[in-house]
């Protein structure tokens, strides 16, 4: 398996003589062998996102215990079904619906509907990435807008959405020009509230409440339509949001699995169906114990 781990299995079956169908048969085959003894009973928290197969047009969505990283389940698709079908594969591993005491994920509307309707007792934490990124992206649309009055913001879009702490010197040097020498510009005041707002994230449990009630306040009465947007989404899922600062948990681990996604979609190149995708995916994220060895 150290062979199908380090380059695409279309390499390998050029490199060994033997058609690509025959390598896959093997790779699904000790895959299902570490899946059937996988063991998901003590899973309690477990996080979820979706990554795209093919350019953008089908997707897959994976299951993660947080307290691994290790992917549980992946399985096609991004709607609702993708939890039910997750559901089914804990308990067949074990696990239970009533163990699992957190979930993770975007503000995906199939994924809330589906946890809801498989994990009807589970607290759901929206994932804080996610819900920053409804800020900065209103934060930039404000800035497309009032770029087409004030061409100085024209190349400005990261020196906007970056942390203050992540800004380049000559990105650093942009910002303060413009909040400095334009201050009555539309998006330093987006900019002042998305920084207002991230900064609740840095208070205790008993401050959040009432910062995020101000912050709402705020930015409703911005005059900033995209901003205005924002807020009211935050507010339809304002339970999820609040629900980050008691159970800390993020999607963090399946951001930083995305690189082994990735190198797993080279891996599988060529791979023509999901289902080899997937085997590939659990190869690398599983940490299957395949009992080979050594």
């Amino acid at each position: 398996m150290t062979l199908a781990k380090a380059m695409p299995v279309k390499t390998i079956s050029e490199f060994v003589g033997e058609h690509d169908t025959r390598l896959w048969r093997i790779i699904h085959h000790y895959v299902d062998k570490g899946r059937d003894a996988a063991d998901y009973s003590t899973v309690q928290e477990v996080g979820f996102d979706e990554t795209s197969s093919k350019r953008g047009h089908d997707y897959v969505s994976l299951f993660v215990d947080l307290a691994g990283p290790n992917i549980l389940f992946a399985t096609p698709g991004k709607d609702s079904s993708t939890v039910k079908r997750f559901k089914e594969d804990l308990i067949k591993h074990g696990g239970s619906e009533e163990n699992i005491k957190q979930m993770c994920c975007d503000m995906s509307p199939a994924f809330i509907k589906g946890v809801r309707e498989q994990f009807p007792e589970t607290e759901l934490t929206f994932d804080k990435f996610h819900i920053v990124k409804v800020v900065n992206e209103a934060v930039d649309k404000v800035r497309r807008e009032e770029q087409k009055e004030h061409p100085e913001l024209i190349r400005s879009r990261y020196a906007w959405l970056k942390n203050p702490q992540n800004l380049t010197k000559k990105q650093a040097e942009k910002l303060n020009s413009l909040i400095v020498k334009k201050l009555n510009l539309k998006t330093s005041r987006a900019y002042h509230i998305k920084m207002f707002f991230q900064e609740i994230f840095n208070q205790p449990l008993e401050a959040a409440e009432p910062l995020l009630k101000k912050w709402f306040f705020w930015a409703t009465h911005s005059r900033l339509q995209p901003i205005i947007d924002a807020a009211y989404t935050i507010k339809r899922h304002w339970n999820g949001v609040l629900q980050w600062f008691k159970s800390q948990i993020t999607n963090g681990i399946l951001e930083g699995l995305n690189s082994l996604i990735q190198a797993a979609k080279a891996k599988a190149r060529g791979h023509r169906t999901n289902k080899n995708l997937i085997a590939m995916i659990y190869l690398i994220g599983g940490k299957f114990n395949f009992g080979l060895p050594t």
